[in-house]
């Protein structure tokens, strides 16, 4: 007779994921005591940017690595632990690029804050990703070069945040944007791995150029801990004029003028007539109100005051009903001001600001400025557009009441509105924020599926597991 069979043992059950506590235990086994944050008080403050309408969710814990070995040690963990990452600098970002997710590590690099060197012959620097932004500009002034890209909030932010998102400011016209700066990196890929990119070099162009693929990948492939940076010249010091305009069309043509003439101003900045109204609120500056759009141009040539004469009778030439010019370094630095303190003036409008950086061809600015204050009265809104006019980089800012449901809904359909007026232009949905949460589906749009498709692989590649900053981008 057959042998009983014997009914087959349950299969076993799957082992659970170790819990936080062997996490926070593992990391600690790399990082000192006080650079891994769990007191939920604490890691809060480090659970979003300074975007409007972008989820956050609540880190298991924050850590703080002063080394590249502790960056390794960092993500070495989260792999083993299949624990998300998020990257952060400053968080100054307006795109919710550095927000945290439930369960993730937010790894903030503000510790690693050193300039490693600074080189005048090969007119170079090299720094960790800590380093803000305006105190590298002051150390190699020193040295009597420069570090020509200046974001807004270039007294706070970092050079890891400006790496991660491409980062701009009011000098890109002449100069260029962070990318353009960028020579090379070195880079913690997610399962631990430091990968070097690109060169010391003035020229190089061995391999694929891996350090652009990481420049504005919003630490989505791998975690920015040390960057090769150009650097240039200290140029002299510049002089500013500014115009007024009785339209947005008029202000748009001296633009199209002054650049088809050849001319390179260090800056061509355009503020609306809601944005000039917004800053003598502020900061009773003194600009006109009458104007409907005021230029801001200045020059850092040898002979600038002759550049801004030139200018100065385009403008003219172009409708303008003012043109007044600085006579001196200390007039031009009043006018920069008011239009650096343009965001935060127009946040004080109503309290609460959506900033959008949509970015067109400078042929059609004007044609973006009439459609943005058309979207104002639509959705029955105040909205005022400051803007890098020299390269088509706008910033329409919708200015609402976050405790009205009403008005923020409205304020976010026109945020919409304005990207798809950019696209419609034949622009771009952001040129220097980045995409973070905010934006993430109107890249789609603007990449198309077969874009889609190749980004994705791409960052399958780097990150099979989908560790590093997930749902950002895509």
């Amino acid at each position: 007779m057959p042998e009983p069979q014997m009914p087959a043992p349950p299969a076993a059950e799957p082992p659970a994921p170790p819990g936080p506590t062997a996490l926070l235990d593992r990391l600690r086994e790399g990082l000192p005591a006080e650079a891994v944050l769990t007191d939920p008080d604490v890691t809060a403050a480090y659970a979003h940017d300074m975007a409007s309408f972008c989820e956050a969710g609540k880190p298991a814990a924050v850590v703080l690595p002063r080394t590249t070995e502790q960056v390794q040690h960092v993500m070495r963990t989260a792999t083993a632990f299949r624990v998300p990452v998020v990257p952060q600098g400053a968080r100054t970002g307006l795109s919710g690029a550095a927000n945290a997710v439930d369960g993730c590590l937010v790894l903030s690099l503000v510790k690693m804050d050193r300039v490693l060197e600074i080189d005048p012959v090969n007119r170079i620097a090299v720094t960790e990703p800590g380093v803000v932004n305006a105190v590298l500009s002051r150390a190699v002034e020193e040295h009597g070069l420069s570090y020509p890209p200046d974001p807004s909030s270039w007294e706070t932010c970092t050079i890891g945040g400006n790496i991660g998102t491409a980062s701009g400011g009011l000098c890109c016209v002449k100069y260029g944007v962070t990318a353009e700066y960028v020579l090379g990196l070195d880079v913690v890929l997610a399962d631990g791995r430091l990968l070097t990119t690109g060169r010391r070099t003035a020229k190089g162009v061995a391999g694929y150029d891996l350090t652009r693929l990481f420049v504005g990948s919003e630490g989505s492939l791998g975690v920015v801990v040390k960057a090769v940076l150009a650097l240039k010249p200290r140029p002299p010091r510049q002089l500013a004029l500014a115009a007024e305009f009785p339209s947005a069309a008029a202000a748009g043509d001296a633009v199209c003028r002054i650049m088809a003439e050849g001319h390179t101003p260090s800056l061509l900045e355009l503020m609306d007539r809601t944005t000039v109204r917004a800053v003598n609120a502020m900061a009773r500056m003194g600009l006109p109100e009458t104007t409907e759009a005021l230029l801001l141009a200045a020059f850092d040539t040898p002979d600038p005051a002759a550049d801004l004469a030139a200018v100065g009778a385009l403008c003219e030439a172009a409708g303008a009903t003012g043109v007044v010019p600085a006579d001196t370094e200390a007039e031009s630095e009043l006018l920069l001001a008011a239009r650096r303190m343009s965001l935060v003036a127009l946040e004080a409008v109503k309290g609460t600001t959506m900033i959008d950086d949509v970015c067109v061809p400078r042929s059609r600015l004007a044609e973006l400025l009439e459609g943005v204050e058309e979207i104002a009265t639509r959705y029955d809104l105040t909205i005022g557009v400051c803007a890098h006019a020299g390269d088509g980089n706008t910033h329409p800012t919708v200015c609402f009441d976050a405790t009205d449901a009403d008005e923020a809904s409205r304020a976010r359909e026109s945020f919409d509105a304005i990207m798809a007026l950019g696209l419609e232009l034949g622009g771009t949905i952001t040129g220097e924020h980045g995409v973070g949460v905010l934006k993430k589906e109107w890249l789609a749009r603007e990449l198309g599926p077969t874009g889609v498709e190749v980004q994705r692989s791409l960052k399958a590649a780097l990150d099979p597991l989908g560790l590093l900053n997930p749902g950002k981008l895509f």
